[in-house]
């Protein structure tokens, strides 16, 4: 007897195999086996078969299968669901942490924002094109924790000096970046400029860093002591600098503890009694208020006592800081990397057209494979004085490096670097490489013979850049810096310009592979 037509009532979890012979079998697997059956003599059939669950469908190409269960279905289905939530969850997580961080980091920023005192204010744009310029102002204060650092106590409460004064450029291209430092004692010649409290008339024959300290004595607030510095270096440089960042002692030490410190080569043993600092001749890792007070000292061993040989030292310290992060390849290690985030934002004043989270973001993702040693860094051409050898005046040369920024061209020119002078980062060899055993050949050591019977002499070959060092030495063993023509000291790094005697820089890559070619210490 056919069954057929009554599995066409039977509920939904009841299943139904048709047989070769045309038979019907039906089973619920929810409540009872199925019962066999037989299609042929002697081989009995269930509705689950373990041998061949595909049975062949008479006049088709393709088998069937049997279908599965309820049950199966409903496991599947709730795990499915089970998993999609979970997905749902984590992305929900993350995003509201991102989003989190986000509002953290934007809002940081807008708490720093300092307004500004110009006509016609720049606002950053990192896909613009353009090249990016800003002053870097280091303000020497007393206040919010920096008296510590400044090591003098708190007498000097309440002064805001400009302690520090750096001209940025950021490359159009970002292929590289200009520093350039003003020093502090030198006497310039500076226009009159407005603050929030009235206008200030033009100055003549003032330190540079009083500018700085009269605008906010006047004005009463950062706003005012900023701008009037950026006028007064537009005035001079014949820049349109709009933006400024200022920084303090505080902040600077923040920022290098968020990274875990920095290598710093102390080129001779340095003691400075204000600040308890005791530093053996040696490469040392250094914490942010060690490393800061070092850059900064003026007195003690280890220095002349002027502000020219402690803008080298800053120099010096920015460099380590750049390399560090870019060692440390921050931007993988989003942890740190928001630590160092944070300890900048809040340790910084940022103008009204740089006070943009997303443009900061950017400009930051666009400089993330600059190699270190396309960050070129100099202290303007200066000589002494000559109404008083304690102070400096710009040198007549000192056009020519305002003019590389006004054209977008770096201080230096690139050079190609090779495997022995930069790691993998594309930034200059650590500590731990050691110096060139054989030193590079110097112009008479490489020239050859003059040639008898012709009519001019033999071509003198270039000098030739040791690559571990990357100076030139001279016959009579005096080291030459390729990129300024400088004379450095061989102790010290310090490189200064041979016809006025003046500090223009720090040799790093020296310092770091010869002077100091040793693992770094912590401290």
């Amino acid at each position: 007897m056919r069954i057929e037509p009554l599995l066409t009532y039977m509920p939904y979890n009841r299943r139904r195999l048709r047989l070769d012979e045309g038979q019907w079998v039906c089973c619920s697997q929810c409540s009872r086996e199925a019962r066999p059956m037989s299609t042929r003599k002697g081989e009995p059939v269930a509705s689950h078969s373990t041998k061949d669950t595909q049975q062949t469908n008479p006049g088709s190409a393709v088998p069937r299968r049997p279908r599965h269960s309820a049950i199966a279905y409903t496991i599947r289905h709730r795990a499915r669901m089970v998993i999609a939530c979970l997905i749902a969850g984590v992305l929900v997580f993350w995003g509201t942490v991102a989003a989190a961080t986000w509002f953290n980091i934007d809002h940081a920023v807008q708490e720093r924002r300092v307004d500004s005192h110009f006509e016609h204010q720049e606002y950053l744009d990192p896909n613009a094109g353009q090249p990016i310029r800003f002053v870097l102002i280091g303000q020497d204060s007393r206040d919010a924790g920096n008296a510590d650092i400044a090591g003098d106590g708190a007498e000097n409460a309440g002064v805001h000096n400009a302690d520090t004064t750096m001209v940025v450029e950021i490359a159009a291209d970002r292929q590289f970046i200009n520093l350039v430092s003003i020093p502090r004692d030198s006497l310039v010649d500076v226009p009159s400029c407005t603050t929030s409290q009235g206008t200030i008339p033009a100055q003549y024959g003032v330190m540079f860093n009083s500018i700085f300290s009269t605008a906010y004595a006047v004005g009463g607030d950062l706003s005012s002591a900023a701008s009037c510095t950026v006028s007064a270096i537009n005035s001079l440089t014949g820049l349109d600098i709009s933006n400024f960042i200022v920084v303090d002692f505080k902040g600077l030490a923040d920022m290098i503890d968020a990274i875990g410190g920095v290598d710093v080569c102390i080129p001779v043993h340095t003691v400075d009694a204000n600040t308890d600092m005791d530093l053996s001749k040696g490469m040392h890792h250094l914490d942010g208020k060690s490393a800061t007070n070092y850059a900064r000292m003026r007195y003690g061993t280890g220095t002349d006592g002027s502000d020219i040989m402690r803008t080298t030292r800053q120099q010096y310290l920015i460099k380590s800081l750049f390399n560090e992060a870019i060692s440390k390849n921050l931007f993988t290690q989003t942890s740190q990397l928001y630590q160092l985030v944070r300890a900048a934002i809040n340790s910084l004043s940022i103008s009204e057209g740089m006070a943009d989270t997303a443009a900061l973001v950017g400009l930051a993702m666009s400089l993330r494979n600059m190699p270190l040693d396309h960050l070129y860094m100099q202290t303007v051409p200066i000589t002494e004085a000559p109404t008083d050898p304690n102070r400096v005046v710009w040198a007549p040369d000192a056009d020519e490096v305002w003019a590389k920024f006004r054209e977008d061209k770096p201080l230096f020119s690139t050079k190609d670097t090779t495997p022995s002078d930069t790691n993998e980062d594309g930034g200059d060899t650590g500590a731990s490489a050691t110096p060139s055993e054989t030193p590079s050949a110097s112009p008479s050591e490489t020239t050859g013979p003059s040639q008898e019977g012709t009519d001019s002499p033999a071509a003198t070959p270039a000098p030739t850049v040791d690559p571990q060092t990357g100076l030139i030495k001279q016959p009579d063993g005096t080291l030459i810096d390729p990129e300024t023509g400088g004379v450095v000291d061989p102790e010290t790094g310090a490189i200064k310009d041979p016809d006025t005697n003046q500090y223009v820089g720090i040799a790093y890559q020296y310092l770091n592979n010869t002077v100091c070619a040793v693992p770094a210490t912590k401290q």
